[in-house]
């Protein structure tokens, strides 16, 4: 089996390549410019002389089909696009090309070279938007609320009809939130450990955030990268919510951090209102029932264990 990884140099693009080659696969991934790519992420995991990589703009329609007819894989995994919630509000044009034109890109591509190829695109709960104390699943409305969120929704929908109208074996999963030590920093999950990190090591300066009263439901990203790949094992395509089902606030988040750290948060940070988003979700509550009962799939990691797993990894320090 040949998987093409979009956005390899990611999070989940790194955690995703060492699950397919842990399953024999051949894996191929690409970034916008491949020199520049810092790989760190690779290189961290131990994959990445692996991995075999291809430069692609993925906006760009004759890249994307210049890729896949010289990879010719079996599964394509979308995780390509501008990641940034905080930062699409900058950058709305870019997001949305990056995002919703690659996902078009990519499922035209698959159509005109080869419609037997599995698609995975990678979703989010941000297209839910405030969900209120209400679960949301596969069938709740979205009302997205950042032009992050308004892009994803878009690719969702492009998803969804070229599963219907061209029969393609295509999937989106709606993740919701997942993090680990390969965050980079401009991730509020990472940017707290890092300072918290450093706090403990003698450092006398403060953490600002934004809203800490949002709330948020955090789960482990090695875990949800297996969630997509059980999505392109199944008969056909389909939409699944990828969560863990339960909520916490930022404040609880940024409290567990220090606690590991044996220090008082309350010290140390403090919260900005010129830091917060222009519109925010307030609270995200998710039901993976479906997931659970269709792909089998279920987290290992509690909110607390994926925090334990970012500030050892960051300190270099177990307990």
């Amino acid at each position: 089996m040949r998987a093409l990884i979009c956005g390899v140099g990611g999070q989940d693009g790194g955690y995703l390549a060492k699950l397919l080659l842990g399953k024999g696969y051949e894996v191929f991934g690409t970034s916008r410019d491949v020199p520049q790519m810092s790989g760190r992420g690779l290189q961290t995991l131990g994959i990445a002389g692996q991995v075999a990589l291809s430069s692609m703009a993925i906006n760009d329609f004759r890249s994307v089909l210049t890729v896949l007819a010289a990879v010719k894989p079996d599964e394509v995994y979308n995780l390509a696009g501008q990641s940034s919630v905080g930062l699409s509000f900058d950058q709305p044009v870019e997001t949305m090309e990056s995002i919703a034109t690659g996902t078009h890109n990519l499922l035209e591509a698959i159509r005109f070279l080869d419609p037997k190829i599995r698609f995975y695109n990678a979703s989010s709960s941000e297209c839910f938007g405030d969900t209120g104390v209400v679960p949301a699943d596969e069938n709740t409305a979205f009302r997205p609320r950042s032009p992050y969120a308004v892009a994803k929704a878009t690719a969702f929908w492009q998803v969804a009809n070229y599963r219907d109208a061209y029969k393609l074996h295509a999937s989106s999963g709606i993740l919701f939130n997942h993090e680990s030590p390969m965050r980079p920093e401009r991730f509020v999950t990472r940017k707290i450990v890092a300072s918290a990190c450093r706090i403990a090591q003698g450092s006398d300066e403060t953490l600002t955030l934004g809203d800490i009263t949002i709330e948020r439901d955090w789960g482990w990203a090695p875990d949800y990268v297996e969630a997509m790949w059980l999505m392109n094992q199944q008969p056909t395509g389909g939409d699944f919510v990828v969560a863990t089902g339960r909520t916490v606030s930022l404040a609880y988040f940024v409290e567990r951090v220090f606690s590991e750290l044996d220090l008082d948060w309350k010290a140390h940070v403090t919260s900005l209102p010129q830091l917060f988003r222009p519109s925010e979700i307030r609270a995200s509550h998710a039901n993976p029932e479906r997931t659970h009962q269709v792909l089998g799939w279920h987290h290992s990691h509690e909110m607390e264990d994926v925090v334990r797993e970012m500030v050892q990894f960051q300190s270099g320090v177990k307990k």
